[in-house]
């Protein structure tokens, strides 16, 4: 079995897998699934914010809990047949062919296949080494003013100041309480003397005495005690810790975490990407606080959203150029022989035993003589001028076909007036004038080659004519392809005019151009319009 074929019949196969249950990732799946497509979750159950008592700035979704945020998305995706497992994932490596997925394992060992992913794992926060800090974090030890300022309005706040960002954060804090300070941390550099005259002119006063622990009492934060013994009284902490990303299982795919800045600081690591996401492997795509550290809940959602759809179009894009591929492989057998031997084995008719219409129309006043059929097929047409006192000469590159034609000729009682040959009309030459065979009248009724080749046998096929003779081409006009009969012939079929230029005006007088409509029954038996394309030229004496 091929790497494709397995890819594709694997019991555990989605288009997408979304690495990360939060916000990003369940958005992400949210846009996927609503496009129809097949998409896993797989989250650890670990998300950022479950510290957090509630998710704020998120509007219509306003002081939601976290968990409760989650298991609303989970609910919703659900009904778009997304599925969430709780798993970790270990790794993700590529399919054995480049460019046909990825394999995703999972702690429990478990292989997924995706056609894509989307890696919305999160980041770690990692606080500085005081004593009781991350007991208390998601509570009162906080890190963002839009997050959690509001709850802590007018209370007495003091910032832990771990980088060179420190006065900023300061500023906006004290945006929220009058009752504020700044603690250095050990090793961090002291603030600018632009920033220390910022932080005084707003009230905010500079501590240069680093933490030594946090101070709780019956569960309620109480202070900071400093190195130096002294107790800091504090209702609430600030701090900003590094933000580390949860992406070691992409390591196989070439993707290590990179260190991003601000401020002069590295505030910790994130996987690059593109502003659509996209990583540098093809497949790859991030969203979430993995691709911004810093991100809130509604605009995680929001990018989780926007990455979704952009995975969505490029299946759409991979979808439609293999279907292009595929389409163009078929057509380019349909012109083969093998092609119309099998079609034509397959069934003991394929064609109506009926004369072409256009060839009725344009033949029935004209002086039986010497006839070519070019693409006779099961040789109605030939059979029909046969009958009119015509000698015919059938030409197809199926021998099934000519053999059905030549037993109904028989059975019509113009065997003797017919002749069948095993021709491919790509390389159908008439020979030189004065030594090749020539007819009086060369008819060509559907037939379709690609790539504009009909010009090409045009000009052949008039070479066949005899002097006074009769070419008569006649083919399915493009406007055919909005009926959806002709789905996908657009490179065969042609316009009368397209096949002029094959004519030399000198040569030939030009008696028809003309596009005829007439009604077939539809795949539904319905009536369709169509239109036939027909030329008609008569060789000059």
């Amino acid at each position: 079995m091929s790497e494709t074929k397995a890819l594709q019949e694997h019991e555990h196969r989605s288009d997408v897998v979304i690495v990360g249950g939060g916000a990003a990732g369940l958005s992400g799946a949210l846009a996927l699934g609503r496009s129809r497509r097949s998409v896993l979750v797989l989250d650890a159950g670990s998300p950022r914010n479950s510290p957090a008592g509630h998710v704020h700035n998120y509007l219509g979704r306003e002081g939601t809990p976290p968990l409760e945020l989650l298991e609303i998305g989970r609910g919703e995706i659900a009904q778009y047949g997304v599925q969430v497992t709780v798993a970790r994932v270990e790794t993700v490596r590529p399919w054995d062919r480049p460019g046909t997925g990825f394999v995703v394992t999972t702690d429990d060992g478990r292989e997924v296949l995706a056609r894509r992913l989307l890696v919305a794992s999160g980041v770690t926060d990692v606080l500085p080494d005081v004593p009781g800090l991350a007991d208390r974090w998601g509570r009162d030890v906080l890190h963002c003013p839009y997050c959690h300022g509001w709850e802590i309005r007018d209370r007495a706040i003091a910032v832990l100041a771990t980088n060179k960002m420190a006065a900023h954060q300061a500023m906006l804090f004290r945006q929220l309480t009058d009752n504020f300070v700044v603690v250095l941390t050990e090793g961090t550099p002291r603030p600018t003397e632009e920033d220390l005259e910022r932080l005084a002119v707003r009230g905010v006063r500079v501590v240069s005495d680093p933490p030594a622990g946090v101070l709780v009492e019956n569960d309620t934060l109480r202070g900071l005690r400093l190195s130096s013994g002294e107790v800091l009284a504090c209702d609430a902490i600030v701090v900003s810790p590094v933000f580390r990303a949860r992406a070691e299982f992409l390591a196989p795919l070439g993707l290590e975490p990179k260190p991003f800045e601000m401020g002069g600081d590295v505030l910790g690591t994130l996987i690059p990407s593109e502003p659509t996401g996209a990583t540098a492997v093809p497949g790859v795509w991030v969203a979430g606080n993995l691709s911004d550290a810093m991100a809130q809940v509604v605009s995680s959602a929001a990018v989780g959203l926007r990455v979704g759809a952009i995975i969505n179009a490029d299946l759409i894009e991979e979808e439609t150029h293999l279907a292009v591929s595929t389409h163009r492989a078929e057509l380019a057998d349909l012109f083969e022989e093998p092609a119309w031997e099998d079609r034509y084995a397959a069934r003991d008719a394929i064609w109506s035993g009926r004369v072409n219409p256009q060839l009725e129309a344009e033949a029935a006043g004209l002086e039986p003589g010497q006839a070519l059929d070019v693409g006779s097929g099961e040789g109605a047409d030939a059979i029909w001028l046969a009958e009119r006192g015509w000698s015919v000469t059938g030409i197809d590159f199926s021998i099934v076909a000519l053999e059905r034609a030549a037993s109904h000729a028989a059975t019509a009682g113009v065997g003797e007036r017919t002749e069948w040959r095993h021709v491919d009309v790509r390389t159908f030459d008439p020979g030189p004038e004065g030594l090749g065979e020539r007819w009086d009248l060369v008819t060509s009724q559907f037939m379709h080659l690609p790539d504009g080749g009909m010009v090409d046998l045009t000009r052949r096929l008039a070479g066949a004519v005899s002097p006074g003779g009769t070419l008569l081409v006649v083919g399915h006009h493009p406007d055919d392809l909005v009926t959806g009969l002709r789905h996908g012939q657009q490179s065969s079929m042609f316009t009368p005019e397209d096949l002029v230029p094959a004519l030399d005006p000198d040569a030939w007088e030009v008696e028809v151009v003309e596009v005829r409509p007439r009604t077939v029954a539809g795949h539904d038996g319905e009536p369709v319009p169509v239109g036939d394309s027909v030329l008609r030229a008569r060789r000059r004496l």
